[in-house]
């Protein structure tokens, strides 16, 4: 039986994957189940952990090669086991926003692996984010943003190492990996994908090799319901049985400008200008 393409659906928060994956398991040779995976933080765990191993170091240096390719054969393993019972499918969808930043490891160790990545509008990004903290502001954020104002709140978001922060590093990288890394990515953004559902989807699909199928926006079939709790409900994965236009959050012209000039970058490569 031939092994599935294995596909990572990673990039930003709040940019629509929860309705990707939704709308990618409505083809019936696609396995998608929709929530976060554990998978890339494992494997990244896997890598710290033999680097650190005193009993896989002793061994490069009479034995390198054999040694790297036991650890290359057990990470792909690792990887096609993850998803033993993908059967004849011929697509598995695993979503983590790390695979951006893993992209280089993956290929390493799955070349056929592809990557869709998410995208949306900055300033609709940070307003989701904002809109739904304001809906359950009795409770803190996992990294404690509550305390902050507006401005600053949007400000540590955005820090490098914060939810839309990291991501967007990932997303500037990608200028710097070489041309046959960059083909293994698809982008997608939120505001086509709402627009446009069928063409964007038949598009994915052929890009993926999939056999033409054609989704229905308004009936379409719902998987397992993500946690919310875990995020403390600041980042709902919500879905429905149809798809309809999110009413646009509004965000003060403070906020959107600052956004606009520090990443100022991110419009010119996937906009190319600022969206109305």
């Amino acid at each position: 039986m031939a092994t599935p393409t294995f596909v990572g659906v990673t990039g930003l928060p709040r940019a629509g994957s929860t309705l990707l994956c939704q709308l990618l398991a409505q083809h019936p040779e696609i396995q998608c189940e929709g929530h976060s995976s554990p998978l890339c933080n494992t494997l990244l765990g896997i890598r710290r952990m033999i680097s650190d191993d005193q009993f896989f170091l002793s061994q490069l240096d009479s034995s390198f090669e054999t040694s790297y390719a036991h650890l290359a054969s057990a990470m792909r393993g690792f990887l096609h086991g993850w998803y033993h019972d993908s059967g004849t499918h011929r697509v598995v969808i695993d979503k983590n926003r790390a695979w951006l930043h893993a992209v280089e490891l993956l290929l390493h160790i799955e070349p056929e692996a592809k990557l869709i990545v998410c995208l949306r509008e900055l300033g609709q990004i940070y307003g989701s984010i904002e809109a739904q903290h304001q809906r359950t502001i009795l409770v803190d954020f996992i990294d404690h943003l509550a305390d902050y104002d507006r401005f600053g709140r949007a400000d540590m978001l955005f820090a490098k190492d914060r939810v839309i922060g990291a991501p967007l590093i990932s997303l500037q990288a990608v200028l710097d990996l070489p041309d046959a890394v960059k083909q293994r990515l698809y982008f997608v953004r939120f505001e086509d994908l709402i627009a446009q559902p069928v063409k964007c989807m038949s598009h994915l699909y052929a890009w993926l090799g999939l056999a033409p199928f054609e989704i229905d926006p308004e009936q379409l079939t719902m998987g397992t319901q993500e946690s919310d709790s875990h995020y403390r409900m600041k980042y709902p994965h919500r879905q429905s049985t149809r798809i309809v236009a999110s009413t646009p959050h509004a965000v003060p012209q403070r906020i959107q400008k600052q956004i606009e000039t520090v990443w100022a970058w991110f419009y010119r490569l996937y906009y190319g200008e600022k969206m109305p």
